[in-house]
């Protein structure tokens, strides 16, 4: 499976992806292509590991700019890992079922426009929410409302605080979007 992973951050769970295909822990998996709408972190990594690497711009043609790049890289799947732009009406239709996305929380809650890092972690614990989690989910041009593909939850604890909610969804979301990318690439073969 040839995927593509948007970004607009650190990278991390880029490095996740990248190290797992590197370990064979994600078998069948080629990163054919790393997109990022900033100047960010995760560039570095892309370039480090000699990966194919754009930087596309914040702009009326984003959405047609990435879908030529997918396009011409012929990708099977397009993996959204902390990517923070909105990708248009069109371009979710033409790739129904082939765009994932990560987000810290478990949808249907607290998901949808703003809804992002701690902005997330800070209303579920403005609710006093007794768990959180993180889910992938395909991306349909409604934010954050696409079909659930795996969620993984915890419960939080009264003392938790930002850092200990932003850490503990930091180590749950990882492990979870690479078990989706195993689970859509066993699929496909």
């Amino acid at each position: 499976m040839r995927i593509a992973v948007l970004i607009s951050g650190s990278g991390s769970n880029l490095q996740a992806i990248i190290d797992a295909v590197a370990s064979k822990d994600l078998k069948h998996v080629e990163i054919v292509a790393v997109i990022a709408d900033r100047n960010c972190y995760g560039l570095e990594r892309a370039l480090d590991a000699e990966l194919p690497t754009w930087f596309v711009e914040r702009s009326e043609t984003l959405s047609s700019e990435i879908d030529e790049i997918c396009e011409n890289e012929k990708v099977d799947l397009i993996v959204l890992a902390g990517f923070l732009s909105i990708l248009n009406e069109e371009f979710c239709t033409k790739w129904d079922k082939k765009i994932i996305n990560l987000h810290p929380s478990l949808l249907p809650k607290y998901g949808g426009m703003g809804m992002y890092g701690a902005k997330v972690h800070k209303a579920v614990l403005a609710n006093n929410e007794k768990e959180s989690g993180a889910t992938v989910h395909y991306v349909s041009s409604g934010v954050d409302e696409g079909e659930i593909i795996l969620q993984e939850s915890f419960e939080i604890p009264a003392e938790a605080d930002l850092d200990w909610l932003q850490q503990k969804i930091s180590e749950v979301e990882k492990p979870l979007l690479l078990k989706a990318i195993r689970k859509l690439a066993d699929k496909s073969i």
